[in-house]
């Protein structure tokens, strides 16, 4: 059996877009079959890999939305793109809590990493591998950062959602 995990962006973040995790489970069973699970509550939903993933993605991103009227992109990722992308991690030095992967649901639109770079506090990095956007926040962390959300999405193009290398490294063993 083949894993996926479905990657929410920004839900249960600073009090907005709130989605009970159980209640989650609840919802999408019937879409994902019953073997379901979730990690964290910022949206990592793990299930079997769909026979359609831009279908599925689609159809979890109208459940969300009609069950808790939150409005969310979902990013599906394999355990083989997962385990692909970490054995790609671009800054090997990076501390581990300040490293992120944001992963992309498509291809981000021209010059997008030089309208990026224009942005960097010092001591960040961004790397481009494949559809997934690897951020080293450095010292400052992603309080000092200048990449935010707004940021990312005019400079990208494309809807995207940042896990840390923990947590991604986490996902890769729940696919397993």
């Amino acid at each position: 059996m083949s894993r996926s995990v479905l990657l929410l962006r920004a839900v249960n973040v600073g009090g907005r877009g709130t989605v009970p995790m159980a209640r989650l489970r609840e919802v999408l069973a019937p879409e994902l079959g019953d073997d379901v699970s979730t990690y964290i509550a910022s949206g990592n939903v793990i299930c079997e890999h769909p026979d359609d993933p831009d279908a599925a993605c689609a159809r979890v991103r109208a459940l969300i939305s009609a069950e808790f009227d939150v409005d969310t992109p979902v990013i599906l990722r394999t355990h083989d793109a997962l385990e692909k992308a970490l054995s790609r991690v671009p800054f090997e030095d990076a501390a581990e809590k300040m490293l992120h992967a944001m992963f992309l649901e498509a291809a981000p639109k021209a010059g997008a990493l030089d309208a990026l770079r224009e942005r960097l506090v010092p001591g960040e990095r961004i790397a481009l591998v494949g559809h997934d956007l690897w951020i080293d926040y450095g010292e400052s962390g992603v309080q000092g950062t200048k990449l935010t959300k707004a940021v990312l999405d005019r400079a990208l193009g494309v809807a995207g959602t940042a896990r840390n290398l923990r947590t991604t490294r986490k996902l890769l063993d729940l696919t397993a």
